[in-house]
C-alpha cells in the first residue's frame, strides 16, 4: 500500500532512538500518521516543524498499519513564528485543534484549504485574528456543529439578530429572545460579516466559537479537553486589546 501527496505537519513525537512519528493533515487522506526513519537527525529535524508544508510518500504492507513516511520540504513556516510569540501561539492553536478533532484518515478538503490559507497569513498580525475566527467557524461547520446565523430561530426574522442559542447554534433576535434572554450568547456583528471587525468583537466571537468547541464538539469526542494552546492564543490576543 502506498500513496503520495502534500500535507501540513501537525505534530512530531520521538520514536525509538532516531525515528519520529508524525501526523500530517492532507487534502485527500485527512489526518494521517506514519514513521519517519531518522526523523530526529540533523538533516530531518529542522524540516519536521509543526506547520510545515511537506511532500510525503506513505508506504505500508497493509492499509491499517501505521506505515512509514518519506518527506521532502515544500514550505517551512518556522521563520514566520521564530521571533513572533503571537504567531507561534496562533500556529500552535491551529495544529492543536486539528490534532484534537480530526478523525484518522478521513478527508476534509474544504477545511484543509482554509487551513493552508490561514497558515499562509502567519506573521501578518493585523489580519490573523479575524482570519483565525473565521477558521474556527469553518472548523465547527466541518465537524458537524456549524452555526446557523441566517435568521432568528424563533421569529424567522433576518434583521436584528443579537444572540446565539447555546443549544442549537442558531441566531436569535432581541424580539425572539423573550424569557430566555439571560441564557443566550451574545452575537457580535463580526460573526454576521457586518461592521469593521473590531478586535473587541473578534474576542467576543472567539468566546462564542470557544463555547461550542467546549460544550458541543468536546463531548462528541469523548469529553477530551480542548487543547491548552487555544486558550493561550486567545489570552495572547486579548492582552493586546
Amino acid at each position: 500500500m502506498e500513496w503520495r501527496g502534500t500535507g501540513i505537519l501537525l505534530s512530531v513525537r520521538r520514536h525509538g532512538e532516531s525515528s519520529a512519528i508524525i501526523d500530517v493533515f492532507t487534502p485527500e487522506k485527512g489526518r494521517h500518521a506514519g514513521v519517519v526513519r531518522g526523523g530526529t537527525s540533523r538533516k530531518l529535524a529542522p524540516i519536521l516543524q509543526p506547520g510545515a508544508q511537506l511532500d510525503v510518500a506513505w508506504r505500508a504492507r497493509l492499509e491499517d498499519h501505521i506505515g512509514t513516511f518519506s518527506v521532502e520540504p515544500v514550505r517551512s513556516r518556522a521563520a514566520l513564528v521564530m521571533n513572533n510569540r503571537f504567531a507561534l501561539s496562533g500556529l500552535n492553536a491551529v495544529t492543536g485543534l486539528l490534532s484534537f478533532c480530526l478523525p484518522d484518515r478521513e478527508a476534509h478538503l474544504p477545511l484543509y484549504t482554509r487551513t493552508e490559507q490561514l497558515l499562509d497569513l502567519l506573521g501578518q498580525d493585523d489580519l490573523w485574528p479575524l482570519a483565525y475566527l473565521r477558521w474556527e467557524v469553518a472548523l465547527l461547520e466541518e465537524m458537524g456543529f456549524g452555526l446557523d446565523l441566517s435568521a432568528c430561530a424563533v421569529t424567522g426574522a433576518r434583521d436584528g439578530l443579537e444572540y446565539v442559542s447555546p443549544k442549537t447554534g442558531r441566531a436569535v433576535s432581541r424580539a425572539g429572545a423573550g424569557e430566555w434572554l439571560d441564557r443566550l450568547l451574545p452575537l457580535p456583528p463580526v460573526l454576521l460579516g457586518q461592521g469593521d471587525a473590531a478586535d473587541q468583537e473578534i474576542a467576543q466571537g472567539l468566546k462564542v466559537t470557544g463555547y461550542f468547541l467546549e460544550a458541543h464538539l468536546a463531548p462528541d469526542l469523548g469529553n477530551k479537553p480542548i487543547p491548552d494552546a487555544r486558550a493561550r492564543f486567545v489570552a495572547a490576543f486579548t492582552r493586546s486589546l
